[in-house]
C-alpha cells in the first residue's frame, strides 16, 4: 500500500485521478472506488495497510474524516467546477434544484444567484435522507437538479434531468500535492519524535511530563525503572495519582522551577527537578527529571576513582589543616579568600610547610573542585621531559612519540587547577610557552601547528627565594610578576610553636593507630623537648620524628628517649637563630631571648629574672609588655 490513497466516490473522478497521477508522475499515490459508507470502509482497510494520507471528495470525504485517525484531505471543489455545470442552464427559465452537502449547496447558490438564475436549494445531512430531500425539490416545481454525487445519483433515480458538479484535474492536482506536503511534515515531525523517544530513553534521567491540565504525557523508559511503572499503563493519567508526593502540579501552579530537589519515592531518596514548560508567557505543562541518588553517588565514585587512578585529584580541604597559631589562622583566611576566584597564586614556605595542602585546598574550596586536580613537581622531572609534560606532543614530533600524540598536564587540567611545585626550577627556555599559556589561555604542543584552548586555574609554589632567582636572570620577571598576583606566605613550623603539640598528639595517634600500638600522651619532658627542637624540615619532619617515636615507644605514653635525636644543641641554636633571623627589631629579639630563658626556667620568674640580670618586677612588666 503507497503513503496517499485517493477514494474517489465515482468512476469518472477515479478516471480522471488516474490520468492526473500518470501525467505528473505522482509514484506514491494509489487510485481506490468507493463511495459514502462503502468509501469508509475501504478507508479503514488501507489504514490497516499502512496508508499514510487518504484524499476523497463531498460526502464520502467527510464520512471517511469521521471514521479515521490519519489525515484526510479533500479534494475541494471550485468555483470552475461549479460553473461548468451551470453553463448549459444559463438562459433556463424554469426552476433549478440544487442538491448535496453543505459545502457544495452554498457555493452553487451564491453563483446561481449571480447567474440570476431561479433556485430551491436542499442539503443534505446524511446519505439515506438524500433521495427524499431530492423528491421534496420536485414538488417544489424543480425541473432540473445540479449537485454533487449523492445529489446526482437521487435524480437520476426519479427520471430527473441532471447537471453533476465534479472535480477537474486542477482540484485533483492541488489535493494531492497538499497531501504530499502533509506527508513530507509528518515524515520529518515523526522522524524529529523518535529521536527525542530515542534519546530520552538513552539518557540517565527519568523523565515525566504533564499538561496544563496535570495529566501525564511523556514517561521515559528511566522513568518506568525508577517508579517501576509501565509507560503505557500511566500516560494520560493525572500526576498526582502516580506520584502522590509529586510537586509538578504546584510548579505548574506558580510557573516557578525547581532545581536539585531530594524526593523520597518507595523508599528510595530522588534527586528531581521540575521545570514549566512556557509558551506565550503561559504555562502549558511541566517537565521533570529524577535521578536516583545511589546511581549519582555511584557515578561520582566511578569519576573520583579514575581520577585518582590518573592522580587528578585533591583530597585535603582546609579542614585538614591542624593549627592553633594566629599566624596560620590569617593564612587560611587569606587562601579561603584565593579559592573564590580564578587568579594566579604563588604560595611561599620552606619545604615540608605544606604548600600543596594548601594548594589543594584552595582548589576544593574554588568552583572548580569538581575538576581536575594536576600537580607536578617541576624540580623531579628532567629538564629535557619537562616540555612534553606540561605541554604535550603531537603524533611524530619526535623519535620514539606516541602513535596519536600525547596530551601535556595543561590540557588534563582543564576546568579545574594546575599546581606547579618548585616553579622556580622550570628552565628558562620553557617559561615563555608557560607565560603564553597563562595569558592566552591556550596551549601548543610539541611538533603542532594548532592551538588547544584549555580553562585552568595556576597554583605555583617555591621554597626558593624566587625574586632574588628573577634579579639573577634566572626567571623571567614577565613570567614572575603573571604568577604572582596572589601571594601566600606559609610561616615555619618554627615560628609558629603553639602547633608543634597538637600536630605531635595529631600524628601519635594517627601512627598508634596505623601500628596498631596503644599510645595515649606524649610525656612533659618529651613535649619540652619537641618545642625547643628547630625543625628544619618542618611539619613533615616533625611528622617523622613522632612516627619514628610511636614505632620505638614501649608503653602507652611516648617519652623523651622516644624523640630525641643526636644533634639536639645543633638544632636548638638553629632554631633560636632562625626566629632572631626573621624578627624586625630589638624588642622583638629581647621579647624571644625572655620568653626562652622563662620557658627553660620552667616558669619560675625569680629564677629566670636572675639568669637575665635583672629583678622580678622589671621582668613581670616585660611579660606583660608583650
Amino acid at each position: 500500500m503507497k503513503d496517499i490513497v485517493l477514494i474517489a466516490p465515482f468512476e469518472d473522478l477515479a478516471e480522471v485521478a488516474k490520468k492526473v497521477v500518470n501525467e505528473n508522475k505522482f509514484t506514491n499515490v494509489d487510485i481506490l472506488m468507493g463511495d459514502l459508507s462503502e468509501g469508509v470502509e475501504v478507508a479503514k482497510e488501507c489504514v490497516k495497510n499502512g496508508a499514510q494520507i487518504i484524499i476523497s471528495r463531498g460526502g464520502t470525504y467527510k464520512m471517511i474524516k469521521e471514521e479515521v485517525n490519519i489525515p484526510v484531505v479533500e479534494i475541494k471543489i471550485s468555483s470552475f467546477d461549479i460553473l461548468r455545470a451551470f453553463k448549459d442552464l444559463i438562459d433556463y427559465k424554469g426552476k433549478i434544484g440544487i442538491a448535496g452537502y453543505e459545502n457544495i449547496v452554498d457555493r452553487s447558490e451564491t453563483i446561481a444567484e449571480l447567474l440570476k438564475l431561479n433556485v430551491e436549494k436542499v442539503v443534505f445531512d446524511s446519505e439515506k435522507r438524500a433521495p427524499e430531500l431530492v423528491l421534496e425539490l420536485i414538488k417544489k416545481g424543480a425541473t432540473v437538479i445540479v449537485g454533487d454525487a449523492i445529489g446526482h445519483k437521487s435524480a437520476k433515480k426519479y427520471g430527473y434531468k441532471s447537471y453533476f458538479i465534479t472535480s477537474g484535474k486542477e482540484a485533483i492536482i492541488d489535493a494531492i500535492q497538499e497531501a504530499q506536503r502533509i506527508l513530507e511534515v509528518s515524515t520529518l515531525e515523526k522522524m524529529k519524535s523518535e529521536k527525542i523517544r530515542i534519546i530520552m530513553d538513552f539518557v540517565h534521567d527519568g523523565i515525566i511530563s504533564i499538561d496544563k491540565e496535570g495529566y501525564i504525557t511523556t514517561f521515559n523508559t528511566m522513568a518506568e525503572k525508577i517508579f517501576n511503572l509501565a509507560a503505557k499503563d500511566v500516560l494520560g493519567k493525572r500526576v498526582e495519582e502516580i506520584i502522590p508526593n509529586t510537586r509538578m502540579l504546584e510548579v505548574l501552579k506558580s510557573g516557578y522551577a525547581e532545581i536539585g530537589e531530594l524526593q523520597d519515592i518507595k523508599n528510595q531518596k530522588i534527586v528531581t527537578n521540575r521545570v514549566p514548560i512556557i509558551v506565550d508567557n503561559k504555562v502549558e505543562g511541566v517537565v521533570a527529571t529524577f535521578q536516583d541518588v545511589t546511581q549519582i553517588q555511584e557515578l561520582e565514585k566511578k569519576i573520583r576513582y579514575e581520577l585518582t587512578k590518573k592522580g587528578f585529584i585533591a583530597k585535603y580541604t582546609f579542614k585538614d589543616i591542624l593549627y592553633k597559631s594566629t599566624q596560620m589562622e590569617e593564612c587560611i583566611g587569606r587562601a579561603k579568600k584565593y579559592a573564590l576566584v580564578d587568579s594566579p597564586v604563588l604560595i611561599l614556605g620552606k619545604s615540608g610547610v605544606g604548600k600543596e595542602l594548601f594548594a589543594q585546598s584552595i582548589h576544593n574550596s574554588s568552583n572548580r573542585a569538581s575538576g581536575p586536580f594536576v600537580a607536578i613537581n617541576c624540580a623531579a622531572i628532567p629538564p629535557n621531559l619537562l616540555e612534553s609534560e606540561l605541554f604535550g606532543y603531537a603524533e611524530g614530533a619526535f623519535t620514539g612519540a606516541r602513535k596519536n600524540g600525547k596530551p601535556g598536564l595543561f590540557e588534563l587540567a582543564h576546568g579545574g587547577t594546575i599546581f606547579l611545585d618548585e616553579i622556580g626550577e622550570i628552565p628558562l627556555e620553557y617559561q615563555a610557552r608557560l607565560l603564553r599559556v597563562i595569558e592566552e589561555g591556550e596551549v601548543m604542543r610539541i611538533g603542532d601547528d594548532k592551538v588547544i584552548p584549555v580553562n585552568v586555574r595556576i597554583i605555583s609554589a617555591t621554597n626558593k627565594n624566587i625574586k632574588k632567582i628573577v634579579d639573577e636572570g634566572k626567571f623571567r620577571e614577565d613570567l614572575y610578576y603573571r604568577i604572582n598576583i596572589l601571594t601566600l606566605n606559609i610561616p615555619d613550623l618554627n615560628q609558629r610553636q603553639e602547633d608543634i603539640i597538637l600536630l605531635a598528639r595529631y600524628f601519635a595517634k594517627k601512627y598508634s593507630q596505623k601500628y596498631g600500638k596503644n599510645i595515649e600522651d606524649i610525656d612533659d619532658i618529651a613535649i619540652e623537648y619537641l618545642n625547643e627542637y628547630y625543625y628544619k624540615g618542618n611539619v613533615r619532619e616533625l611528622k617523622g620524628i613522632i612516627e619514628r617515636a610511636v614505632i620505638l615507644s614501649t608503653g602507652n605514653t611516648i617519652e623523651l628517649k622516644d624523640v630525641k635525636i643526636e644533634e639536639t644543641e645543633y638544632n636548638r641554636a638553629h632554631k633560636h637563630a632562625d626566629l632572631l633571623s626573621s624578627l624586625m627589631s630589638l624588642k622583638e629579639i629581647e621579647t624571644i631571648y625572655i620568653d626562652n630563658i622563662v620557658s627553660k626556667c620552667n616558669g619560675n620568674l625569680t629564677k629566670a629574672a636572675k639568669i637575665l640580670g635583672i629583678n622580678r618586677s622589671t621582668l613581670w612588666r616585660k611579660l606583660k609588655r608583650k
